[in-house]
């Protein structure tokens, strides 16, 4: 008898997508990672145009979402048909990718600061980056990063990346076997997370994490969850008018108060709000409810109408998009030096609303070439014969 490791998933728990790539997900990756640069920019004005300036949620749900989609998608198949063992390798194969993406970035990052700093004379540079300590205590601050509890400025996403990722070979289990209870449990450890303000703890000793794991963890587990096909169960009523109008409704709603908020904020207005209306700022870190609930019926509205088949999704200007959404990790690194190089152009040569779009633009053009190139290189390898290849 074969003594391949294998699991038992009962025929109705799971329906696994079709094996095509769904370029959605590339798409709308892509478009997650584009945000993430804008908004990175402190006092940008594209910055404006992003999404989270019209409602409750902005960028990083949609990536989160998108991974834990994806990672379904993917190992959730390899599970089912070559066991726990190889699926749960490949998984953390792919943690210890991210992990070193992180450490590359974390020493290139801490290079480009500390010369922008000494080339400019400017030392707030280094504070705002948080990167003070490092200077103070390298040989501590070294250590503390790469146990992921120090965490410069912009990089917060990839040491949740890597966390979830690591829990995954066995949140994957548990999905594959009994979906709707483990989304119940991951739930509930949102809920406790959100009101007992759970998080992993940072460096210095009063600092956090900026993305709360425990909390976090469930719409990573709610994108598994539809990766696996369960978000079949609820299609009818994601699908009823009942939901599109209280769902359209919520998001008008969200994106009226956000702006609103937001004028009110930046032309120093003194308006008196209700106080059933004072709900800013939203808890990022640990995942606000008002927030998840507002991606949640984003996402569903959107995926109501955009199909997987969608003309537009094949056209030439979402190309762009879905080559960036395909090499997630490598454009999102290529992001964050390129948001502080875009602050530091705006500070040293010009804050002129024609020159931020300037580089706002040639960030998103350095992006898409450099997603170009991988993919150019990647059939190049495809294509190149087994035995040249070292």
């Amino acid at each position: 008898m074969s003594m391949a490791l294998s699991i038992s998933i009962p025929a109705a728990a799971v329906s696994l997508p079709p094996k095509e790539r769904d370029l959605r997900l590339d798409f709308f990756r892509g478009l997650a990672l584009w945000l993430i640069f804008l908004n990175h920019i402190p006092s940008n004005f594209v910055g404006w145009f992003t999404t989270r300036n019209f409602g409750f949620s902005d960028a990083a749900e949609m990536f989160v979402f998108i991974s834990g989609y994806t990672a379904a998608f993917v190992y959730g198949r390899v599970m089912i048909e070559r066991g726990v063992t190889v699926a749960s390798m490949r998984i953390l194969k792919r943690v210890w990718q991210i992990y070193v993406a992180f450490v590359f970035l974390f020493m290139i990052y801490l290079a480009q600061i500390s010369w922008v700093a000494a080339r400019f004379e400017n030392p707030l540079y280094i504070e705002e980056m948080n990167l003070l300590h490092f200077l103070q205590r390298p040989e501590i601050v070294i250590v503390e990063a790469l146990l992921l509890r120090f965490l410069p400025a912009n990089v917060d996403v990839l040491p949740l990346y890597i966390v979830l990722m690591a829990f995954f070979p066995l949140m994957l289990w548990m999905l594959l076997r009994a979906p709707n209870i483990t989304l119940g449990l991951s739930f509930l450890l949102w809920i406790a997370a959100y009101t007992q303000s759970w998080n992993f703890p940072g460096y210095p000793q009063d600092k956090v994490w900026f993305f709360s794991p425990y909390a976090w963890q469930f719409l990573f587990v709610i994108g598994a969850w539809c990766g696996i096909g369960c978000v079949r169960q609820i299609g009818g009523f994601l699908h009823s008018t009942a939901f599109l109008m209280i769902g359209g409704l919520y998001l008008l709603a969200a994106g009226g108060l956000q702006l609103a908020t937001n004028i009110t904020a930046n032309l120093s207005l003194n308006l008196d709000w209700p106080d059933w209306l004072l709900i800013f700022p939203l808890d990022k870190t640990h995942l606000s409810p008002l927030r998840l609930l507002h991606f949640l019926i984003l996402t569903a509205i959107v995926v109501r109408f955009v199909p997987a088949d969608a003309r537009f999704l094949r056209s030439g200007w979402a190309r762009p998009l879905i080559v960036c959404g395909e090499h997630s990790l490598e454009i999102f690194c290529l992001g964050v030096f390129l948001s502080f190089t875009a602050h530091i152009l705006m500070i040293e040569v010009s804050s002129r609303i024609p020159f931020q779009l300037l580089v706002s633009l040639g960030g998103i053009l350095s992006m898409i070439a450099l997603a170009g190139i991988m993919t150019w290189y990647k059939k190049l390898q495809t294509r190149a014969p087994k035995n040249l290849e070292t």
